[in-house]
């Protein structure tokens, strides 16, 4: 193994850190200076190097960047000051494997020498990726199953509802449906339904003549013309309003429909993809979808299956999104330890493969060092069973809306927030809806509950400690079904 290299002009920092990596059995090499370390660099490399951020001559960013481009895989700590944050963000953003600010601790400071000594070590290990990844990536027999349907449609234009829950991928295989069948030439079009206000969605899907509102002072192409010849993708259809479903119906019906304010039928030839996560079958029986738009959709269903149905494919789409996200922003790709890998695919995981996604972009930006451990992820992941493989299990509030352990138990005062952020962003690339009246009862009845704790059940107390009325504490402890209040 190589030495450590430590470059400071501070002879008692290097002192101190040659005697405590001494004790460590580790070996060590100094410089005073960035300039005298880069010439050394001509005939020899460290296995890590350690290097203060101001100095005469060269500084230690300008160290970091030379040796860098030279050794990009070698991991380069940056001493700093405590309170020098744009040399910390400077120095990330050159690379650094991780800072020490000063005044350190030393014992720390070895830990994290540890840490980049095996990422160093570990390095040469790392196989290269595959130079060409597939356009859907998946090993399971679940996702086989999708390959093989992709496969037998592939020279059809019959019409296609792929279900699954939000996340899985849905648009992604309507994208392959078409790109493998007879019009992959022409164009896809893709519409969410869920997102386009109801009275503009018509205008939308159809087009609209000059004159027909007020605004429309041209005359515009909708998706089905748009898509003529291709393929119009038409996602959360389950959320499409009932008085536009018959005009969907009409135009898979004949073939034919109109621009608002036409009065002249327009003919189109497209082959029409539509997705849910929605149960179609509960919603006609609601009354909310019809039941004969339903049948002219369900010619071929494709059900994708959730990640917690495909587990063993965690890890390669893991190591796809972080390849993908340091690519995109120009950095060394992360790598996940087998522990932490092993974690990773243990988890539920609602928001699937967006969420693992999301989950893989927060890793490539926040986490310290090139191999991710399970201390590095997200705590409301890690929180309530740290280095365990198995699902976390949800803890829940009175909502009855799951939530990360972490929010199961008192969380430390400076990570709430962000604990917060995590919980709605999670819940939002689940699909779901009401986030913010889900969020804020659990909210409100957290407080309530540790006030009337704290006050040993006294409303009144209770009600004045958190600066609300007597009233208003009444009516919410009755709303969240809070037990354990009494009258003063």
């Amino acid at each position: 193994m190589k030495p450590i290299w430590i470059v400071d002009d501070d002879a008692s920092i290097r002192w101190v850190l040659e005697k405590a990596l001494a004790r460590e059995n580790l070996e060590t090499r100094s410089f005073a200076n960035a300039r005298d370390a880069l010439n050394a660099f001509e005939h020899d490399t460290p296995q890590v190097l350690v290097s203060d951020i101001r100095m005469p001559g060269e500084t230690g960013i300008e160290l970091l960047q030379e040796v860098k481009a030279r050794h990009p895989g070698l991991p380069v700590i940056i001493i700093t000051a405590f309170s020098d944050l744009d040399s910390a963000v400077a120095s990330f953003q050159g690379g650094a494997f991780d800072y020490l600010a000063k005044p350190f601790d030393i014992d720390k400071a070895v830990s994290l020498i540890r840490r980049a000594l095996e990422e160093s070590l570990r390095e040469a290990s790392v196989e290269a990726p595959p130079a060409e990844t597939p356009e859907i990536l998946g090993l399971a027999p679940a996702m086989q199953e999708v390959f093989r349907a992709i496969g037998r449609l592939s020279q059809s234009n019959v019409t296609v509802l792929i279900t699954g829950e939000s996340g899985t991928g849905k648009e992604l295989v309507a994208s392959a449906l078409h790109k493998h069948s007879p019009r992959a030439q022409q164009p896809f079009i893709a519409l969410n339904t869920a997102a386009i206000p109801k009275d503009l969605l018509e205008s939308e899907l159809f087009g609209h003549e000059r004159g027909a509102f007020t605004g429309a002072q041209a005359m515009r192409r909708g998706r089905f013309e748009q898509a003529e010849n291709g393929t119009l993708f038409l996602d959360e259809i389950g959320d499409m309003p009932f008085d536009l479903q018959t005009r969907l119906l009409r135009v898979l019906s004949d073939g034919h429909f109109y621009r608002v304010g036409g009065h002249q039928p327009v003919k189109a030839n497209v082959r029409v993809i539509a997705a849910t996560h929605q149960n179609l079958e509960q919603r006609v029986r609601d009354g909310l979808f019809r039941e004969d738009l339903f049948h002219r959709l369900n010619v071929i269903r494709l059900r994708l299956p959730s990640l917690r149905e495909r587990r063993e494919d965690i890890p390669l789409l893991a190591r796809h999104f972080l390849v993908q996200s340091a690519h995109q922003l120009g950095v060394e790709p992360k790598r996940m330890s087998d522990s932490a890998m092993r974690f990773l695919s243990g988890l539920e995981l609602p928001g699937n493969v967006r969420q693992l996604e999301n989950l893989c972009n927060w890793i490539t930006v926040m986490a310290p060092g090139q191999t991710v451990e399970i201390k590095d992820l997200p705590r409301d992941l890690t929180q309530g069973g740290q280095g365990a493989a198995a699902p976390l299990q949800p803890a829940y509030a009175d909502g009855g809306m799951p939530v990360p352990a972490a929010l199961a138990t008192p969380p430390s005062p400076d990570g709430w927030i962000g604990l917060l952020e995590l919980q709605a962003a999670s819940m939002l690339s689940a699909g779901q809806f009401e986030v913010m009246d889900t969020l804020g009862k659990q909210f409100e009845s957290a407080l309530i509950k540790t006030a009337l704790k704290h006050t040993h059940g006294r409303k009144n107390d209770a009600a004045m400690r958190l600066g609300i009325g007597r009233n208003t504490i009444t009516r919410k402890i009755v709303e969240l079904g809070i037990d354990g209040a009494r009258e003063e």
